[in-house]
């Protein structure tokens, strides 16, 4: 693979997102769901022209390491920067129920289910809980701001997608070394958790509040929006290298730099340029990532398991409402009500993406069941971005939450 090859490689899936972007929004299609259809098309078709988009052909640098370090700091920084953390804390109480008890609770309530119906062994089953009990709900937010749905809806959703992005990836490394050690220590696994998503949060607050000082005593946009650049990832890699949570660090980091910095630090010019320049490397991150899913899909292993991944979708879409329709009533207790509709879009709208994949990617090859793994989390993932991102547009109307619509008689 030369070098050649690789930028031919990724000037490719360039014009491939962009042709596919202006389609989206003539044919009135969530972005991201449009991104994964046309990665299957390009798949499958076979032309000299674009023989840089064949398997055979793609970068070998473009690792599940590569994915996570260079994508996922991103999406998560442009996520945090823009949410105004006044509003995180009046749903605190939700949102950290949801982002970790919650996203225990549908790893376990999926492990079981998959290690009862399908048979996997209990640690695999309980690994592949972890894997896909993240919610990424990019297109969904994308449509909700097309379809003016409530702002505290929207913001419990993007908010637990922040949060819960971290939780999962701790609980993915404490199984994992769970299985390699061949036994799973349950207070020691809770001790590393609680080090890894604290550690991760303390060391983003540092960083984040380091950068926004500094950006106080300069006037200048390119050497500001570098300074957050370096926020972004060297929050992630620092929390990477001391086995902390490198996205929750990345996450408060972004809280750190929007709510704190971009306001005291920041001219009105520096701010606009700011907020400009992570808009458009997230709409490059979440193009190249959703367009490589379509692209690493193999249909006819799908089709071939149709069965399993059924039972998969079902375990995985059960586990989430056993969490939402249990933590949500709970936290109604303390906090500020979440009305029952919403709890139902929490279900249908949590969508599983690009760490899903990238956390069963980084499995070693010689890892058991890891074959039967990527089938299984890549079928939920299709399915989720697929049938739920090209339908929640009609839940929501349905539910009577998109554009005033009144409420239907099903509502519960």
């Amino acid at each position: 693979m030369t070098t050649t090859t690789a930028v031919q490689f990724l000037i490719w899936l360039l014009i491939a997102a962009s042709a596919i972007a202006v389609l989206a929004k003539r044919v009135r299609i969530p972005y991201t769901v449009a991104l994964v259809l046309g990665g299957l098309l390009l798949s499958l078709i076979r032309l000299p022209l674009l023989s840089p988009l064949q398997p055979s052909q793609r970068p070998n640098w473009l690792t599940p390491d590569v994915i996570l370090i260079l994508f996922l700091p991103a999406l998560v920084f442009e996520g945090s920067v823009k949410l105004d953390v006044r509003d995180l804390v009046r749903d605190l109480v939700p949102l950290l129920l949801l982002a970790n008890v919650g996203v225990m609770l549908a790893t376990l309530v999926t492990g079981f289910l998959m290690h009862w119906i399908i048979g996997l062994p209990i640690l695999i089953a309980l690994l592949f809980g972890a894997i896909v009990s993240a919610t990424d709900p990019i297109s969904v937010l994308a449509l909700f701001k097309d379809l003016r749905v409530d702002k505290r809806l929207s913001i419990i959703i993007e908010g637990e997608s922040l949060l819960n992005d971290g939780t999962a990836v701790v609980l993915f490394q404490i199984l994992l070394a769970g299985l390699v050690a061949g036994k799973l220590g349950f207070a020691k696994g809770v001790g590393q958790f609680v080090l890894a998503v604290a550690g991760g949060a303390a060391l983003g607050i540092a960083l984040g509040y380091a950068v926004s000082r500094i950006t106080e005593t300069i006037d200048d946009p390119q050497i500001e929006i570098t300074l957050t650049t370096i926020a972004a990832y060297g929050s992630f890699l620092l929390a990477y290298n001391l086995h902390l949570s490198g996205v929750i660090a990345t996450a408060s980091a972004g809280l750190m730099v929007g709510n704190f910095g971009s306001k005291r630090g920041m001219s009105p010019r520096t701010r606009t340029a700011m907020e400009a320049f992570w808009e458009y490397i997230a709409f490059v991150m979440n193009s190249l990532v959703f367009l490589l899913i379509g692209l690493e899909v193999h249909i006819g292993a799908l089709i071939h398991s149709w069965q399993p991944l059924l039972f998969a979708v079902s375990a995985v879409l059960i586990g989430r409402a056993f969490a939402v329709y249990l933590l949500v009533p709970a936290s109604n207790l303390f906090a500020k009500k979440i009305p029952g509709r919403w709890q139902h879009v929490f279900i249908w709208g949590g969508l599983r993406g690009s760490l899903a994949l990238a956390l069963v990617l980084s499995l070693d090859s010689t890892f058991p069941y890891r074959e039967r793994l990527l089938d299984l989390v890549f079928g939920v993932v299709v399915f989720s971005i697929l049938a739920q991102g090209l339908t929640i547009k009609l839940f929501l109307r349905l539910l009577g939450l998109a554009d005033g619509d009144a409420p239907a008689k099903l509502h519960v």
